[in-house]
């Protein structure tokens, strides 16, 4: 019964031309039409002026109502990035990730230096599987399609080539969002554009969303959320994309420690190379949930130690 329909549309008179598609002389190649959704997704559409228009006025009225209503942020730290609005030149902003609220939260938390004049790093398989969803991400969130399922320097070459441009960019070096609460070991992709391109990396660590809207979840609760800022780390030409990639996980666990504890006692703790690890605890799931605090995923303010296993 599937056949059918196809079977009347080859019965059905073909409409002269400008009423359907022109025939084309043989010997002709057809060029390929555009890829409409995946990781060849054309985003540059959403970096003309009328979509940054766009843009901006969706993060500065929609984005930004609905982040007050959910998350009431708490920015810190913004005083660290003084020196880079007199550097004028794109950023490289990388931050743990535990929500779908981690990407607006940013957009309106990162300072008008950068905010729309940035892309996001969007996974291609979430983001980019269809038409609809791919033009909505490229335009809302100025995201372009990044392969996380296999290595591949298209996503590089793409992004490398609109840092170039001026174009800052949005990174979560986790690759993914959360599973328990925890934080991922960091991917070396934000390292190796900021060495490839010579571009300062600014950590940054994102506190309270996973409350917000955790995997897994469908509908938010409302939550404060708390954003830290730390010092931009600039690449040395002798760094390698490995030891720049430990330096940044290294750099968002003592914000996240910051975040949990107290400034003093985090900077004593990054200073000695004690802070805790993002990934928390190797223990087996019950303790790792434990580690994180009561049932409403609340860490204590404390000084963290991990249970003995």
């Amino acid at each position: 019964m599937a056949a059918l329909p196809d079977a009347l549309t080859r019965r059905l008179p073909r409409l002269p031309f400008p009423y359907s598609a022109p025939s084309v002389p043989g010997g002709v190649d057809v060029p390929e039409a555009p890829p409409r959704s995946g990781p060849d997704y054309d985003t540059d559409w959403a970096r003309r002026y009328p979509a940054r228009l766009a843009r901006a006025a969706l993060v500065e009225t929609v984005g930004r109502g609905l982040v007050t209503a959910l998350a009431r942020p708490r920015v810190s730290g913004l005083d660290r990035l003084d020196a880079l609005v007199d550097r004028d030149g794109p950023v490289i902003f990388a931050a743990n990730h535990h929500s779908h609220v981690d990407t607006p939260v940013l957009l309106t938390a990162i300072p008008d230096a950068w905010r729309h004049t940035l892309f996001v790093a969007g996974a291609a398989d979430y983001f980019f599987r269809t038409r609809l969803t791919s033009a909505v991400s490229a335009l809302a969130i100025g995201a372009i399609p990044i392969e996380r399922t296999r290595v591949s320097r298209r996503s590089a070459d793409r992004s490398a080539e609109l840092i170039d441009a001026g174009w800052s960019m949005l990174i979560f070096p986790e690759g993914g969002r959360s599973p328990d609460g925890w934080g991922q070991p960091f991917h070396g992709g934000a390292a190796y554009l900021a060495l490839r391109c010579g571009v300062p990396v600014v950590p940054i660590h994102l506190h309270g969303t996973g409350r917000i809207l955790r995997k897994g979840k469908r509908w938010p609760t409302p939550a404060t959320a708390t954003v830290t800022f730390g010092a931009p780390l600039l690449p040395d030409p002798g760094d390698t994309a490995r030891r720049l990639s430990a330096a940044i996980q290294r750099a968002v666990e003592a914000l996240a420690d910051e975040a949990t504890t107290d400034w003093w006692s985090a900077r004593r703790r990054a200073h000695a190379g004690a802070s805790p690890a993002l990934t928390g605890p190797s223990a087996p799931a019950w303790r790792r949930a434990w580690a994180l605090g009561d049932g409403r995923g609340r860490r204590r303010r404390q000084r963290r130690r991990w249970p003995e296993v």
